[in-house]
């Protein structure tokens, strides 16, 4: 009981110390409301998982620390964040075990880092930060993130093939190509039960997005 009362305490500092440092960061996609849904998301996998919550929690709380210093052309922002987040962990004197789990969770929940998750925990982050990529939400963040990493020459959708039948995807001259290129995947890279159901739901969702954009362009 007093173990986990630690944890508890701990897991509150953390919180609190990773929404300031998110405090002055400008990115409606990647910020704190991000990270705050991916923390919930995590603590809820991990609950219908039998997963280590704490574990869980604050990896998902720091997967994204990285985004809050100033970005180097060489370090990925995973990498960043888990070297932030040993720092963090070792001021709570988190025992150098359960360091080892969290950092492991956080450098594994990247898309483009492709490492695989070793531990249920980080199964747990990894499916619940892509879980924020997909549905409602998802569509959000894309339009977002679309709009602020856009080229001069980026259009919303290819003119001749909006819906990707025929062209290669290249989210970087079409934003719409993204779905195609990695939103409609997330789905089947979800490792948890609980994941893959909650994906499922919201991919859906996503696929009645895009025939409602097809039927309005079509018009």
């Amino acid at each position: 009981m007093e173990a986990l009362l630690c944890e508890i305490d701990i897991l509150t500092k953390i919180y609190r110390d990773v929404e300031q440092r998110f405090a002055g960061i400008d990115d409606l996609a990647h910020g704190w409301e991000h990270v705050n849904r991916v923390y919930q998301l995590a603590l809820y996998i991990a609950e219908q998982e039998g997963a280590n919550c704490f574990i869980a929690g604050t990896a998902a709380l720091m997967h994204d620390l990285g985004r809050t210093v100033p970005q180097s052309d060489t370090a990925h922002h995973a990498d960043l964040s888990a070297d932030l987040a040993a720092e963090l962990l070792k001021t709570y004197q988190v025992p150098d075990d359960t360091q080892e789990e969290i950092l492991h969770a956080i450098v594994a929940h990247s898309f483009s880092r492709d490492i695989e998750p070793r531990t249920l925990e980080a199964c747990v982050v990894r499916d619940a930060d892509r879980l924020d990529g997909l549905g409602a939400i998802g569509i959000t963040r894309w339009a977002i993130t679309g709009t602020i990493h856009r080229y001069a020459q980026t259009r919303t959708y290819h003119p001749t093939d909006p819906f990707n039948e025929q062209h290669t995807p290249d989210d970087h001259s079409y934003m719409l190509d993204h779905f195609y290129s990695k939103l409609l995947k997330l789905s089947d890279s979800m490792t948890t039960n609980t994941g893959r159901l909650l994906s499922q739901r919201r991919t859906l969702f996503m696929h009645s997005f895009l025939n409602e954009l097809r039927n309005e362009l079509e018009i």
